[in-house]
């Protein structure tokens, strides 16, 4: 990867000009969404569950957090870093902890759209001074959190294209980064539509660090400074940032002495696909075991039942003891954090909310680095990258449906030099994309203060 890889000129984009002034001010669309938005507050947290949870209520609101600022270092960098969920925080999290390793006095804030977000978070990036809900973007609730944990940098994960985040931290005195920016083809077909807002929100960045060359050249066509603009790949495939935890002792029982076919963050209609075409395997691979573990483990009874119905005797990992890890043939993963210790047991793994169009795929990184075949389905179009670099080295298959699945499966399974050599090919793939993390703190140096 070149860490210098830019749109525009390899240089410093100059602190002042239209930008700047921009960053300082608002459209008058910018002014109708704030307009428009601020009065929908009470809707906006019944949705999002926060009516139901003070603490969470009054976090979204940006009040609660005062103690933050105390354990400010003076002098120090004071750092906010948000994601919106579990995938975003393992974007951030080696970088985070890459920077805490330079910099020992910073202090950081993390905020998350998800309280699965959150308790990732706090595995992830333990030198974090708090975990926090993410604040509502309107303009009271977010000075509240400005005024309360005083950040001089804010780093957004990858899409997350809040305006006021942008705008009135920069006017609050922080400088502004994005972090493992990407925007799918679908989001940036959205955003066209508020091309304006996004101009606004872009000029308050400084930097826009995207994943991929379409990721930046995306971003520049909704309004960033191509000399902001730079690609110094994705900060999820770095070795340290897919190092998985210790395989908990009833779950490595449940895997131990048999393939087992990992269908990791399956999103909804995957799953009958997926044990449709392990039954068919199992006629000729009677031991092999099956693991589904649904994106979203708010679907986790949902899926229960559709392994119900389909008399797949299954233990709940949430539950699973010894009795049931050794005579289930199948586990549903309905715990947090132990995807990827699962990937290291897996003999094949298939990649979910790519089977079906709407999703788009998730991290076929992560099984990749576990070497691991990993097999997934035509609509990966957010991971375009990883795909054609698995795909090139013939470590990743494309499969549309349970015969597909079958068939492919079944082949690696009757040869296992082959079946070893495919995951070896895919750990390798993982590791010459890596970099994303040196290539990030390279560009984030000016902003971080301090040498």
């Amino acid at each position: 990867m070149n860490a210098a890889n830019t749109l525009g000129e390899d240089r410093e984009a100059p602190p002042a000009g239209g930008a700047a002034r921009r960053a300082g001010g608002c459209s008058m669309l910018h002014r109708l969404y704030n307009a428009l938005w601020y009065p929908a507050l009470p809707i906006a947290l019944a949705l999002s569950g926060g009516a139901r949870d003070a603490e969470t209520r009054r976090a979204r609101m940006g009040r609660g957090w005062h103690g933050v600022r105390a354990a400010a270092v003076p002098g120090a960098a004071r750092i906010w870093t948000h994601a919106s969920s579990v995938g975003e925080i393992g974007a951030l999290g080696a970088l985070v902890n890459a920077i805490a390793r330079e910099r020992p006095g910073a202090t950081f804030i993390v905020t998350a759209m998800t309280a699965a977000g959150r308790e990732a978070a706090r595995r992830a990036m333990p030198a974090a001074q708090a975990h926090l809900p993410a604040p509502l973007d309107a303009p009271a609730a977010l000075d509240r959190f400005l005024r309360a944990t005083r950040p001089t940098l804010v780093l957004i994960a990858e899409t997350e294209l809040w305006p006021n985040y942008f705008v009135r931290s920069r006017r609050a005195g922080a400088r502004v980064a994005i972090v493992n920016g990407r925007i799918s083809e679908r989001a940036f077909a959205r955003y066209r539509y508020v091309h304006p807002l996004l101009r606004d929100t872009l000029a308050a960045a400084e930097m826009v660090l995207a994943q991929t060359e379409e990721d930046a050249r995306r971003f520049v066509r909704l309004g960033a400074a191509p000399a902001r603009v730079f690609v110094t790949g994705n900060t999820k495939l770095d070795g340290a940032s897919l190092t998985a935890a210790p395989l908990r002792t009833e779950i490595a029982l449940f895997m131990s002495g048999r393939p087992v076919l990992v269908a990791g963050s399956t999103a909804p209609g995957e799953e009958h696909i997926v044990i449709e075409g392990w039954r068919e395997l199992r006629g000729r691979f009677a031991r092999l075991g099956l693991v589904i573990a649904p994106r979203h483990l708010g679907r986790a009874a949902e899926v229960g039942e559709i392994l119900r119905r389909a008399k797949v005797e299954f233990a709940a990992a949430s539950s699973i003891d010894a009795s049931a890890a050794r005579s289930r043939d199948a586990l549903l993963l309905d715990s947090m954090g132990e995807l990827r210790a699962v990937y290291t047991r897996a003999a094949v793994a298939l990649v979910g909310g790519s089977l079906l169009p709407g999703r788009g795929g998730q991290s076929l990184a992560e099984p990749a680095a576990a070497a691991v075949p990993v097999l997934f389905g035509p609509y990966h179009e957010n991971q375009r990258a990883m795909a054609a670099a698995l795909l090139e080295c013939r470590a990743g298959t494309v499969v549309r449906d349970a015969a597909e699945l079958a068939r492919t499966i079944g082949e690696l399974l009757a040869n296992e030099p082959a079946r070893v050599e495919t995951g070896r090919r895919a750990r390798a793939a993982v590791e010459r994309m890596a970099g994303g993390v040196a290539a990030t703190m390279a560009r984030l140096r000016p902003l971080l203060g301090g040498e």
